[in-house]
């Protein structure tokens, strides 16, 4: 089985970098429309067609500068590896908007979940309410928000890059 003739690991540096600067530019304009602690559906749909098309462009790139063939491995070791850097990149950015543009970014997040819960449940109490919010907070810490991050993002990386694959595979004839 002969081996790819491109290196993966520009690929992956080239696309993951776009995948952290793209998804930058979005967290900074619902930053400046103040609903970047909101956390919307469509703010998570955005987000994933951004994750979505980073790697497939990736794999179509690929593919054509490989001579027109791209195996699953390959796929799957570009789909994460734009996934990651991309991960690492955005959670650059949180930390910057945390530490320095809206240090009470995690406090806008809860008082807005807790405002969803009320509307959402009316029968719950106050103290129910409070509890949960709590609970929220004792996995808010940067080290669990990276962890949880990381994890969502190479699974999620690993579900696109395997339908990816599958869809824009082609191996080289024996």
């Amino acid at each position: 089985m002969e081996e790819s003739r491109v290196s993966i690991r520009q690929y992956i540096i080239n696309y993951g970098s776009l995948l952290g600067i793209v998804s930058i530019i979005f967290s900074l304009m619902l930053f400046f429309l103040d609903m970047h602690y909101q956390n919307s559906p469509f703010q998570q749909v955005v987000s994933f067609i951004i994750l979505s098309a980073s790697i497939i462009v990736a794999f179509i790139a690929f593919k054509k500068d490989n001579e027109g063939f791209i195996n699953l491995s390959e796929c799957f070791k570009l789909g994460l590896g734009i996934s990651l850097l991309g991960g690492l990149i955005g959670f650059l950015y949180f930390i910057i908007l945390i530490n320095f543009l809206d240090p009470e970014v995690l406090e806008k997040g809860f008082k807005y979940q807790s405002e969803i819960m009320r509307m959402n449940n009316p029968e719950l109490s106050q103290e129910m309410i409070e509890s949960a919010i709590e609970m929220q907070r004792n996995f808010s810490t940067p080290g669990i928000i990276f962890v949880f991050v990381m994890i969502f993002q190479l699974f999620i990386g690993f579900i696109i890059s395997l339908i990816g694959g599958l869809i824009v595979k082609k191996s080289r004839p024996e």
